[in-house]
């Protein structure tokens, strides 16, 4: 995995304007950032997609979370010339699955990704668009490991610095925009 190249006052103000704060939602006190005008905006999503897979660097496959990493996660592998692994919430994938289950602040949860898509020795990106808490892709760095496969990093479009999810995984983690 590369550093994030070229992160500066350009990239973080096409995020900025592309990636509005909304106040308050889902409930009080929440922060979300929306993706929907960036997803909106080709020339703004394809920069900010050629951004991650800079810094997702060589790997033979890409892993998106879901539900909004997929799209970041698509695009990413699209650039890169390699395959794609939707990482899913439990019960939504047809057949053999391999899964890991982690807590949340809330309870738990369960991802799986399809026996046999990641396959031992596979260099791989996982790839999702807010680093928060850390959890969901601590979850995914383990899932890819039990595959067999070596997680070269991780690539996500915000990062909320102060949650510190970070300190979650080991793998190393490219953010373009710290808040």
């Amino acid at each position: 995995m590369t550093s994030v190249p070229e992160v500066g006052p350009e990239l973080e103000d096409l995020i900025d304007a592309t990636v509005p704060t909304v106040a308050d939602w889902p409930e009080p006190g929440v922060l979300f950032r929306d993706i929907s005008p960036l997803l909106a905006d080709p020339a703004a999503f394809g920069t900010v997609a050629q951004a991650m897979a800079d810094a997702a660097g060589d790997v033979d496959v890409v892993l998106g979370v879901e539900a909004r990493g997929f799209l970041f996660g698509l695009a990413v592998a699209e650039r890169l010339g390699v395959g794609f692994v939707p990482v899913r919430k439990a019960g939504k994938l047809p057949g053999r699955t391999e899964s890991v289950s982690y807590d949340l602040e809330y309870g738990s949860a369960t991802i799986e990704v399809p026996a046999g898509a990641v396959t031992p020795g596979q260099r791989v990106a996982i790839v999702d668009d807010v680093l928060a808490t850390g959890g969901t892709l601590a979850a995914a760095v383990e899932l890819a490991r039990r595959c067999g496969a070596q997680v070269v990093g991780t690539v996500v479009l915000i990062e909320i610095a102060a949650l510190d999810g970070r300190r979650a995984f080991d793998a190393p983690c490219a953010a373009l925009r710290s808040y």
